[in-house]
């Protein structure tokens, strides 16, 4: 096998994605700044107990494990720093009042988890620890909104759902850990098949509550006809307020509701919201309400959140143009090197022209030139 081969689904970002993906990169974080959120930066690996501690089965078969060769335990790289981030809030920090922290970086996938995905995507994210009210929901959307708005993202749809629905429903019904996540399964892929035979020894009630939320999505009229269906199951119209007060606080966006959508990690709590663009099966943004996932390091703080792909964002959103850049002629004359280093201080792109490649292809475009006139070097159009 050739030595330039890579693993399957890995593979070099070039400069031209790699600018693009670098520019999202910055305004993402400057998005998150502007909202009061502080950027942390976990450690690409740790000890598996540590970094898969509370959370579900999925994640831990995402991530790669090795041996650490300093302490002879088991190592995993993260596949997900949602539960770093948890770790932080609760032991590194330990602040008392509302925490808003995000964080952009590498994860890896032992697999990929979509067609065509990488294993190793770019993932940008958010946490608001320390509120248990709907505006820390309302405050993680608005600021996932801003973020792919930012990005150039057109024709936003936002699809909802809670999880307390299907917890609701399943409330006091025993069963165990393999039926329960073949029940979450069907759901998910609207499968009435096999709900139907995961149910059939269930609580009439809650059995008919299941089968109900396979044809639960669409629009707004989901929501009343979910009161409808489910009247008489505890919790749910509180749900389905909270819902309502989130819709009326979106503007600009497209609205549409799943409450069998049950994808995504173990730890959800609460509202749910993935976010698509027209034509995109997967979705550019997952998050909601995950207040359990610091209870395993002590601290069962509420949080809200989400997380994105940078590389899958930069493949649905134009590139952005390159900035104009300067060519210079390459020398030792201090008059050109004072210049050429005055125009990089005021912001600009330089472009050095080695001797002997004056007629390469420029990368860079440049549209103007570093000349010599009448004994000064100024700045002209080419």
């Amino acid at each position: 096998m050739s030595a330039w081969v890579l693993p399957d689904h890995i593979a070099d970002v070039l400069p031209s994605e790699a600018r693009h993906i670098e520019e999202l990169r910055r305004g993402l974080l400057d998005t998150a700044r502007s909202y009061g959120y502080e950027l942390v930066m976990p450690p690409m690996l740790e000890y598996l107990e540590s970094l898969l501690t509370g959370t579900g089965e999925a994640l831990a078969l995402q991530t790669s494990k090795l041996i650490d060769q300093l302490s002879g335990r088991t190592m995993g790289l993260r596949a997900d720093m949602t539960q770093q981030v948890a770790r932080i809030d609760a032991h590194l920090l330990n602040r008392s009042g509302v925490t808003r922290l995000c964080y952009c970086g590498p994860v890896v996938h032992a697999r990929p988890d979509r067609p065509r995905a990488t294993r190793e995507p770019f993932q940008f994210g958010a946490e608001i620890y320390g509120h248990d009210g709907l505006e820390a929901d309302l405050e993680a959307l608005h600021l996932a909104l801003d973020c792919l708005k930012g990005a150039g993202v057109k024709d936003i749809i936002v699809d909802l759902a809670d999880v307390r629905i299907v917890r609701n429903l399943l409330a006091g019904v025993m069963v165990d850990e393999q039926v329960l996540r073949g029940v979450h399964a069907a759901l998910a892929a609207k499968n009435a098949t096999e709900l139907a035979e995961l149910t059939h020894n269930f609580p009439p009630a809650s059995r008919a509550g299941l089968m109900a939320l396979l044809q639960l999505y669409g629009g707004m009229e989901v929501l009343d006809k979910a009161e409808i269906q489910l009247e008489g199951i505890a919790g749910v119209r509180d749900v389905l307020s909270h819902l309502r007060w989130l819709v009326q606080r979106l503007d600009g966006v497209k609205v549409s509701f799943d409450l069998a959508d049950l994808r995504g990690y173990s730890y959800y709590s609460g509202t749910r919201f993935a976010i698509y663009v027209p034509g995109g099966s997967d979705a550019l943004v997952r998050g909601g309400r995950y207040d359990e996932v610091g209870a395993v390091f002590g601290r069962n703080r509420p949080a809200a959140g989400f997380s994105l792909d940078i590389k899958q964002l930069v493949a649905v959103v134009p590139e952005r143009p390159l900035k104009a850049a300067i060519r210079a002629p390459w020398g030792d004359d201090v008059q050109v090197a004072a210049a050429i280093a005055a125009l990089r201080q005021q912001g600009e792109t330089v472009v050095c022209v080695l001797p002997g490649h004056e007629s390469e292809v420029d990368e860079f475009h440049c549209d103007r030139e570093l000349a010599n006139v009448g004994g000064q070097w100024v700045v002209q159009a080419i």
